[in-house]
């Protein structure tokens, strides 16, 4: 599972770093390989100052090891070897009416000191978080990713949408960091699904993120947009990075782990505002808004 999960995330990066660089039309993703001293690498590729994208990353990792000691105090034991493996993506457009995305899909392994998996587990999801709110674009979004949960299961949507809402959420500010999407860890093989299910259903997602996005960047990708547009994306792109630095368990595990921390970090936007007591005017788009990510709705 591990060698045909890690081939099929090596395609899916060529897919979207492919289809992305076409749509941008001038900015192409750089290329960086990269090795961990404990065992394993990856492949780290980001786009930077294009038409459309002003900073994303398509990144891909497969790491080994002797267990970190975060992961042996999450597990409960005193020793024992992994692999993991993953796709993650963050992807910040120029223009404030298309909207940041973020994806992940990763596969885990522990063995027992003769070499045995003990556990092994799927996990992932995908999630839009605009700065001007366009229900419509909102509602593509969550149709795709309901489409693809129900050719699984009809009760993965439902429960993975409500996991992402609980997670992607900024509690010290009381608010969504977006508009969600799906959020699933610990797939693991249990008597209704086996883990040839878990995989068909990660890959199912991966292979529909291009059709969740694309559709609203070319939709947004011409509107005109002013220096107070711009303000206002840096100003909630500050929310973003108070989210990834304060709550995002990824980044923390990273973090904690001796993570390669421009792999890390890679996810954070390249300008940012942090204004003192912002709010925005009464009635306004921009308050519209912040209406939605105090209260998550139903898009579907």
């Amino acid at each position: 599972m591990k060698d045909q999960f890690y081939a099929y995330i090596q395609e899916l990066q060529e897919t979207i770093t492919s289809k992305l660089e076409e749509v941008d039309g001038k900015a192409k993703f750089k290329e960086d390989l990269w090795k961990r001293s404990e065992g394993g690498g990856g492949r780290t590729r980001v786009i930077e100052n294009g038409d459309i994208f002003e900073k994303g990353g398509v990144n891909i990792s497969a790491v080994h090891g002797k267990l970190p000691e975060a992961l042996r105090k999450q597990f409960k034991v005193e020793e024992g070897d992994f692999f993991a493996c993953g796709l993650s993506l963050v992807i910040h457009p120029k223009n404030p009416f298309i909207p940041t995305v973020h994806a992940n899909w990763r596969y885990f392994e522990m063995y027992n000191e003769t070499g045995e998996i003990v556990t092994q587990w799927f996990g992932g999801g995908q999630d839009l978080t605009p700065y001007y709110l366009y229900d419509e674009d909102a509602t593509h979004f969550h149709r795709v990713c309901k489409d693809a949960c129900d050719k699984h299961h009809n009760s993965f949507y439902p429960k993975f949408k409500e996991t992402c809402d609980n997670y992607f959420w900024n509690t010290h500010r009381n608010e969504a960091r977006g508009v969600g999407g799906l959020f699933f860890d610990y797939l693991k093989e249990t008597e209704e699904f086996s883990l040839k299910n878990r995989y068909d259903f990660v890959t199912e997602v991966g292979n529909s993120f291009l059709n969740s996005y694309v559709p609203i960047v070319e939709k947004r990708k011409n509107n005109e947009y002013t220096q107070d547009h711009k303000d206002w994306q840096e100003v909630r792109r500050g929310r973003y990075v108070e989210f990834n630095l304060v709550h995002d368990r990824g980044t923390l595990f990273g973090l904690k782990t001796n993570g390669r921390i421009e792999s890390i970090l890679m996810s954070l936007p390249p300008i940012v505002q942090w204004k003192y007591d912002h709010h925005p005017e009464k009635g306004s788009h921009e308050e519209k808004l912040l209406e939605v990510l105090k209260n998550p709705k139903e898009w579907v």
